[in-house]
């Protein structure tokens, strides 16, 4: 192995103990049923720094930690999706990390010579889009039924995004956001060490 793959697989075992901790830190913070999601700052940086394949491994990490979370029943919400579907529950823990990690990675690449704070920016809100996103797509076709009832009668665009979504999605997404000067200066640290 060269020096360089080296660094890059130590720095991706360092990323994945982060997300794991945030994680699991992460999940003694709920709004409604559903924990904040804290994990998507080393995703963001992990993508930046190694790209969108360690965006999307380090977004995978994620999802198992909330795979086990869904099974064990510490995430209360994702315990009873796991209970009517193991399989469609995975699936969506999965895809929607696996996804927000690579969007971030790449829109990183993207936009990085042209700007690195835009670049910065824009990745730390696509990580949260990407998640919620799909994550609200997950329900609506997989778990449709029980999106309903979580709604108890109320309009389920305003449940959706008032209720299921919108304080969970807009705290992720300014902690990101807010986060991003300090995702810069680690991303150029990590840089410096690495030249």
């Amino acid at each position: 192995m060269s020096h360089k793959q080296i660094q890059k697989m130590v720095g991706l075992a360092i990323f994945t103990a982060v997300v794991i901790v945030l994680q699991l830190l992460g999940s003694f913070i709920k709004v409604g049923s559903f924990s904040i999601s804290l994990v998507l700052i080393p995703i963001v940086v992990g993508a930046a720094v190694y790209g969108a394949g360690a965006g999307a491994f380090l977004g995978g990490v994620f999802g198992v930690v909330v795979t086990i979370a869904c099974i064990n029943g510490s995430d209360w919400g994702g315990n009873l999706l796991f209970t009517q579907s193991p399989a469609l529950t995975i699936l969506i823990c999965m895809v929607k990390g696996i996804a927000a990690g690579a969007a971030a990675g790449w829109v990183y690449r993207l936009l990085a010579g042209k700007n690195a704070y835009l670049a910065v920016a824009v990745s730390a809100l696509a990580a949260p889009v990407v998640n919620t996103g799909l994550f609200c797509l997950g329900m609506r076709f997989f778990f449709y039924d029980t999106l309903v009832a979580w709604a108890a009668g109320q309009s389920l665009v305003y449940y959706v995004f008032i209720g299921l979504i919108g304080v969970n999605f807009l705290l992720e997404t300014l902690i990101n956001l807010v986060c991003s000067p300090i995702i810069l200066r680690i991303l150029n640290a990590v840089k410096r060490v690495e030249k």
